[in-house]
């Protein structure tokens, strides 16, 4: 499963990394990732407006779009877009941060999963 990474580099520059969480067949019921431990989960939205200048990740955590594209710029310039359903592992807690805004002009959902 394909899950795009955002980070800090040792120059304090936010980077994308694209990483894959391995499935393995558990039969019937499907393929399944490994377990991995969480602290919290909190749902979100942002108002059709949502334009956040440079700022940091407030803690490790996957961010799931539930509907709704987000548009991330990286310290570095480089920038992506994404889509409902796809999936972030945020980690920039430090550095100089990525910027985000909303590709439509309309409320966006999402879920936030905070790393233990």
């Amino acid at each position: 499963m394909k899950v795009t990474r955002i980070y800090t580099d040792t120059n304090g520059d936010s980077r994308f990394e694209d990483i894959e969480i391995d499935l393995f067949d558990r039969g019937e019921i499907g393929r399944l990732s490994e377990n991995i431990e969480v602290k919290s989960l909190q749902f979100r939205t942002v108002p059709p407006d949502y334009d956040y200048d440079f700022h940091h990740a407030p803690q490790r955590q996957y961010i799931v779009l539930l509907d709704g594209g987000v548009e991330i710029e990286t310290s570095l310039g480089e920038v992506r877009q994404f889509q409902t359903g796809e999936i972030l592992l945020v980690e920039d807690t430090t550095g100089k941060g990525h910027r985000t805004k909303n590709l439509e002009k309309k409320e966006r959902t999402s879920i936030f999963i905070h790393l233990a």
